[in-house]
């Protein structure tokens, strides 16, 4: 196993630290990126961190990613609310996926409570902020060991 991981941010999250900070916090999204890559270091794994608008290439990412990941960690943002095509590209992936969101969706408008990957996913973290990414991170580690 090569413990190579992608974390896959959707829609949106590009302007973090710009956009509703009360939900998202004042970190940018290279902020983000830099914590991210700093604790796979620490912790030994490969990572790749990408976001996208686009639903159909977030679909390609996921497909791709089969071939070349051993994990996912995936805030798919707007998109975990209204699409099929992720949630069956995520279905097919056969390994670790850990859902994320920053803010907690439970505590939002109605229609964001319903999540179309939560069910395909290994595992799910709501409304810790940034540090859930850390927490998905540490939890993605530990999957992988205990796949060896």
């Amino acid at each position: 196993m090569s413990n190579k991981i992608i974390i896959i941010n959707g829609p949106n999250l590009n302007l973090l630290g710009e956009r509703e900070q009360s939900q998202y916090g004042s970190h940018s999204f290279e902020d983000l990126k830099d914590i991210c890559t700093k604790k796979s270091e620490e912790l030994g794994l490969n990572l790749e961190f990408t976001q996208s608008n686009i639903e159909g290439e977030l679909v390609n990412l996921i497909q791709d990613s089969r071939k070349d990941f051993d994990g996912i960690i995936i805030n798919a943002a707007a998109f975990t609310h209204t699409s099929v095509a992720i949630r069956d590209a995520l279905s097919i992936f056969k390994k670790p996926i850990i859902e994320i969101h920053i803010s907690n969706i439970y505590k939002r408008e109605e229609f964001r409570h319903n999540s179309l990957i939560s069910d395909v996913a290994t595992g799910g973290i709501f409304g810790l902020g940034i540090d859930g990414y850390i927490l998905a991170i540490i939890s993605m580690q530990k999957l992988l060991k205990n796949e060896d």
